[in-house]
């Protein structure tokens, strides 16, 4: 049991009889009544998010979830996404909506964690930042260096991002998984 004052941003608690995670919170003690705080929480089922308020001291349950360390195999129009146990080397299938946009960070043979809530698979939670090469991108236009020029570069899994005007096919770039933008070239390949 999770009580208020154990809040803080990234703790998965059951409301409702669901698994949320809580995105901001905020303590509040007004001059009358009984504290309170006021949380954005996050359903880990639908992506909902919600405005809650619970008073001081008020108690939440930690959610049944399971967190399985998995690697991306391949993606089978018929089975959709294929996942590996790495303990169990059991193979996990998740269609496309499950995936959703993820699917532009997963490369083969990439680990990652895979979310379970009584027993269904939930979400994947990625490393903060994926490499991934540049497979189409216009050449920087000459003169058109004015501070902070952007262009558009397709990479390798079908992502879009803005880059700066220096990057070229076939470079590696550091792509940050929480906004889906881009970091860094990466030196070697």
């Amino acid at each position: 049991m999770y009580s208020t004052s154990d809040f803080r941003k990234g703790l998965k608690v059951t409301f409702k009889d669901e698994p949320y995670v809580i995105v901001d919170f905020l303590h509040v003690k007004p001059g009358k009544g009984g504290a309170f705080v006021r949380t954005k929480i996050k359903n880990l089922l639908n992506g909902r998010v919600l405005d809650e308020t619970f008073r001081s001291g008020e108690k939440l349950e930690e959610p049944d979830l399971e967190e399985k360390n998995v690697e991306y195999l391949y993606f089978d129009p018929k089975d959709g996404y294929v996942f590996m146990d790495k303990a169990t080397y059991e193979q996990i299938h998740l269609t496309a909506d499950q995936v959703g946009d993820n699917r532009f960070y997963l490369l083969e043979n990439t680990e990652l964690y895979l979310n379970f809530f009584r027993g269904q698979p939930i979400g994947l939670e990625f490393p903060t930042t994926v490499n991934l090469e540049v497979t189409r991108s216009d050449p920087g236009v000459r003169g058109d260096t004015a501070t902070g020029a952007n262009k558009p570069a397709t990479l390798s899994t079908g992502l879009t991002v803005q880059v700066p005007l220096f990057i070229n096919e076939g470079d590696v770039l550091k792509i940050d998984t929480r906004t889906g933008t881009y970091i860094e070239r990466v030196k070697g390949k």
